[in-house]
């Protein structure tokens, strides 16, 4: 039996007033995503636990069976060992965003979706300003995701820190670093004045004199949030008796990956970003279960359409990952296989920022009974509407892997 996942990042919303008070998963067309929900079980996943971020490394982790209250350290270091990284137990790592500020405020997350190329001379500008050989060293990551690191027991990841995507439109004075204890004080002190500093560095770069001159947000500021030790997490073979293997185009997937000990299977023109190669998952994805009983396939697009607070580029995003990438699946599996669509988390439209609610999926395996198909479509109503509800979703792997009941 061989297991596919295929995770569509934020797809869960809300009603959209623009949509009739539709979500984009009930107005989008997605007739492979209705054919395992037809054939299949269905229900809805509580990913986030109570009281946690909302993030896709809480949800990821959740999903994959790791109980993130005690796996999860922070997003920082998830990030950094997927970027290469190497952790000792007293570095710290932070996840870095390169952002867009005017006049105080935290304008956009993303830098306009600046490009990696951009992003590596900015990062490079901000090792020969700010880097400290040995303890201090900003990681090129991809678009505006990269990592910083603190290598020394003078450094603290006892820091409250907030999410970008989370406070748009906030006074930056306002949204900056906090100790959580005295021990993180003289680390918050230190990077605040850094994030401060990078404003005057970045900002006549001629990465971004260009960016402004076309229309475009500057990457004129770095961000950091979300800092952690590296966690110790048992391999998904330890726990699950599977050789697995994941893709994505986005570095805290791939870390979570090669934490639980998958095999990371690169993509080329895997952007993380509405032009990713749908088909070259699929297809990278058919030939890494000749290798491994199951293979994880992450699409970070809807979230980030989500994000933006644009409903027609969410639906989009949803029937590109139907259409070419699950159609072209289904169409090339052959024999006994599992297969699930899921969301990690919600990224409602009207919010634009991840939520904790419970979000649908839906399993198909080839050894269910043949019994007439249903007629059901894949969104949030009708997850709500089925009767498995898996308020711990660390018991979906158990769910996905041993798939034994159809619900009506």
């Amino acid at each position: 039996m061989k297991y596919i996942m295929v995770v569509g990042d934020g797809m869960a919303d809300y009603p959209v007033d623009e949509l009739d008070g539709r979500t984009p998963l009930e107005v989008a067309r997605h007739v492979n995503m209705d054919r395992i929900v037809s054939q299949g079980i269905c229900g809805t996943l509580q990913t986030i636990p109570p009281g946690m971020d909302t993030g896709s490394d809480v949800a990821m982790l959740t999903i994959l069976g790791y109980n993130p209250r005690i796996y999860h350290t922070g997003r920082g270091p998830l990030e950094a060992v997927a970027a290469g990284v190497s952790l000792g137990d007293n570095d710290v790592a932070f996840r870095c965003n390169l952002i867009t500020e005017k006049n105080g405020v935290l304008a956009d997350y993303s830098a306009g979706h600046i490009t990696t190329d951009e992003a590596a001379s900015l990062i490079k500008r901000m090792n020969e300003n700010f880097g400290l050989e040995g303890k201090i060293t900003f990681q090129l990551g991809v678009s505006y995701r990269h990592i910083l690191v603190l290598r020394g027991k003078e450094f603290s990841d006892s820091l409250e820190s907030k999410a970008p995507h989370d406070v748009v439109g906030r006074r930056i004075s306002e949204v900056m670093l906090k100790p959580k204890s005295r021990s993180g004080t003289e680390t918050a002190n230190l990077l605040n004045r850094l994030m401060a500093k990078s404003k005057d560095v970045l900002s006549g770069h001629p990465v971004n004199l260009r960016r402004v001159e076309n229309g475009k947000n500057p990457g004129n500021m770095v961000w950091l949030w979300s800092p952690g030790r590296k966690p110790e997490i048992p391999s998904i073979r330890e726990q699950y008796g599977v050789k697995g293997a994941i893709i994505s185009a986005v570095n805290i997937v791939k870390g979570i990956g090669l934490l639980t000990g998958m095999d990371v299977i690169e993509v080329p023109g895997a952007t993380g970003y509405f032009d990713t190669d749908y088909e070259g998952k699929a297809d990278y994805a058919l030939r890494g279960l000749e290798k491994h009983d199951m293979v994880v396939i992450h699409v970070e697009a809807p979230d980030e359409a989500a994000h933006l607070g644009d409903p027609n580029l969410k639906i989009r995003a949803i029937e590109d990952l139907d259409e070419r990438l699950i159609g072209r699946l289904m169409g090339r599996l052959e024999g006994d296989y599992v297969i699930s669509v899921l969301t990690d988390h919600a990224t409602p439209i009207r919010v634009r920022t991840h939520t904790g609610d419970p979000v649908p999926f839906a399993i198909y395996s080839t050894a269910f009974p043949k019994t007439p198909e249903l007629t059901r479509r894949f969104n949030e109503r009708t997850a709500i509407n089925c009767s498995l509800r898996v308020g711990d979703a660390s018991q979906f792997m158990n769910l996905f892997l041993r798939p034994t009941l159809r619900t009506p």
